[in-house]
């Protein structure tokens, strides 16, 4: 177990750190310090260490396994750059804040560099949101989806065309 408590200490670290760099580059720097402190509370980290792997994150592996994550209901609850929470009580979508929306793209490029390492692309991670929102996560609403497919796809030209900068300038001042 204490090979876990350090591999999940290790893990989240290192993605916020990397929600930093892609906040600072995407013009939210404080959401970037503050992103997913809860992960820090006793609820989601024992879980998490618990089902630790280090090649994806626990609260998937929690889910496979048990079928839900008291984690992930914690998390999603009190972390509005998630979209989850953004779904009302009747399972309707609403449309997040362009700022939330900023912070689930430095979310998921964050996750994507923690988790791929030396494997990680703009393009595997515009791949991975696909799938996401066609086979996981249909229920995200559209205009959220729109935002950060449009984003995802303009880091990958960007990445082709070595224009990175000109990128992220162009969304952090892309209000929807």
């Amino acid at each position: 177990m204490f090979k876990n408590i350090i591999g999940h200490l290790k893990t989240i670290l290192t993605h916020k750190y990397w929600v930093f760099i892609y906040a600072c580059k995407l013009g939210i720097p404080w959401q970037g310090i503050t992103h997913d402190l809860s992960k820090f509370s006793l609820i989601e980290f024992v879980e998490s260490c618990k089902f630790y792997s280090g090649v994806e994150s626990p609260i998937t592996r929690c889910k496979r396994i048990k079928g839900f994550s008291y984690a992930w209901q914690h998390h999603k609850g009190r972390n509005p750059h998630h979209f989850e929470y953004w779904i009302d009580s009747d399972g309707q979508s609403i449309d997040m804040p362009f700022k939330y929306k900023l912070e689930m793209l430095a979310d998921y490029l964050a996750a994507g560099r923690t988790y791929m390492k030396d494997k990680f692309s703009y393009e595997t991670e515009l791949k991975w949101y696909l799938n996401k929102i066609t086979v996981e996560d249909p229920n995200i609403h559209p205009k959220t989806s729109d935002f950060i497919l449009k984003a995802l796809a303009l880091l990958c030209d960007g990445a082709k065309n070595n224009k990175m900068k000109e990128a992220y300038k162009f969304i952090k001042h892309w209000y929807d």
